[in-house]
């Protein structure tokens, strides 16, 4: 039996999705050892395959790496919904290579 058939976690989740282990490497480009491994040792779905592996599972990005990409409308414990800061947008200057914030330009 296969370690994410007893898992209840969003990266078995996505494995059972693609069909095995070695599927599921094969979506992302690794081994089906290192597929093993981040199972074995409950390890969060590195951050460079989210993306692709909601594309391709469906398994939200939300669920694989909350940490990263945490949900829209987060909940205190208590139920009560947590006021979030929208990020402040930036800009990345090539000639000087400095981030701006929006709007702002060079001296």
């Amino acid at each position: 039996m296969s370690l994410e058939t007893n898992q209840d976690t969003p990266l078995a989740k996505a494995v059972r999705t693609a069909g095995s282990q070695s599927a599921f490497g094969r979506w992302i480009n690794r081994r089906q050892s290192t597929v093993y491994g981040w199972l074995k040792e409950n390890k969060p779905l590195p951050a460079e395959h989210v993306l692709e592996v909601e594309r391709l599972s469906g398994v939200s990005r939300h669920e694989l790496r909350p940490d990263i990409y945490p949900q829209d409308n987060p909940s205190a414990a208590n139920g009560t919904p947590v006021a979030s800061v929208a990020p402040t947008p930036i800009a990345v200057s090539c000639e000087r290579n400095a981030i701006l914030p929006i709007g702002r330009a060079h001296d």
